[in-house]
């Protein structure tokens, strides 16, 4: 199928959501949907969140497919167990449909709340994909710091002022973390490039038989506070700055999707934020220079576990 035809596939996320303009989540979640054939039925989970209560407003719901909407912890729970089921009832002769099992969450309710089930789910090698669509904070609940959100950014429980310069610590990695659960796929994109890398990566996700893991960087507006406008642009402003690498683990084997020919300085991502204004206040140089120094050294990394395979 000719990669037109795929962008030109029935939605399966309705309009109509109450998701904000310049939303990632959104954009994520119809994205990867396609990777779904035509004959394929769905079966989705997600956890509370801005997706989740933007979405499914009862009696109303933007989603085609069968939907259960879960607490922030246990997502993926639901969505094993659904799969159990599955197979036990293919297996007893009483289904004969195709099924596929999507999870959809936000970074604060997989890096921290939901990683038990996550990683529980992940272990057990279930058939099924999980989402993390990830905006770097818990904005539902009023842009809250997670464990994804970067050093010195500024949040409402990590405020940015006369004596505090954001958020001090690290940023987890947590699709090196899942990868580390060997299972078959796992893959990290954002919506660069007409999109073809986050659709190529959701197919293979879907189609892979076991568990797989996708992680999307999904831009907030209120919480990042960027123009509307600029989604794309931030996207591609992370990806070439090697913030925000593309990259899959394919059955245990690194692999490298774009490596930037001119790497921007990290500040060309930074300064569109609102969110990371302060570090560009006379004096606080030296944030700038310590974000770089992470982000290098990150990528070093991926790039030496690249290129032992």
């Amino acid at each position: 199928m000719a990669f037109k035809d795929i962008m030109d596939k029935k939605e399966r996320l309705a309009p109509g959501h109450r998701m904000c303009a310049g939303c990632g989540g959104t954009v994520a979640v119809r994205n990867v949907l396609r990777g779904l054939k035509d004959e394929d039925e769905a079966v989705i989970t997600c956890t509370t969140g801005c997706l989740e209560v933007s979405s499914f407003i009862y009696p109303y719901t933007a989603w085609e497919d069968s939907f259960i909407h879960n607490a922030f912890e246990n997502a993926a729970a639901t969505c094993s167990g659904v799969e159990s089921a599955y197979r036990a009832m293919v297996k007893m002769g009483k289904l004969d449909q195709t099924y596929k099992f999507i999870a959809f969450g936000g970074d604060g309710g997989k890096y921290d709340i939901g990683f038990q089930s996550l990683s529980g789910a992940m272990e057990r090698n279930h058939d099924m994909v999980y989402v993390c669509y990830d905006n770097g904070a818990y904005m539902n609940t009023g842009i809250q710091c997670s464990s994804a959100t970067p050093m010195y950014a500024d949040t409402t429980t990590t405020p940015a002022g006369r004596d505090s310069d954001g958020k001090h610590q690290n940023w987890k990695d947590l699709t090196a973390i899942i990868a580390e659960h060997h299972i078959p796929y796992v893959a990290q994109t954002t919506f660069v490039r007409n999109f073809k890398d986050l659709h190529t990566k959701s197919e293979k996700a879907i189609g892979t038989p076991g568990a797989a893991f996708l992680n999307v960087m999904a831009p907030c507006p209120r919480g990042w506070h960027y123009h509307t406008e600029d989604l794309m642009a931030l996207c591609d402003l992370a990806v070439e700055s090697n913030y925000w690498p593309l990259y899959e683990v394919i059955e245990g084997r690194w692999v490298l999707n774009y490596e930037p020919k001119n790497r921007l300085p990290i500040e060309e991502f930074l300064k569109p934020q609102w969110r990371f204004k302060h570090m560009f206040k006379p004096g606080n140089e030296g944030l700038i220079e310590r974000f770089q120094e992470e982000v290098d050294r990150r990528f070093q990394d991926l790039k030496y576990r690249c290129s032992q395979h």
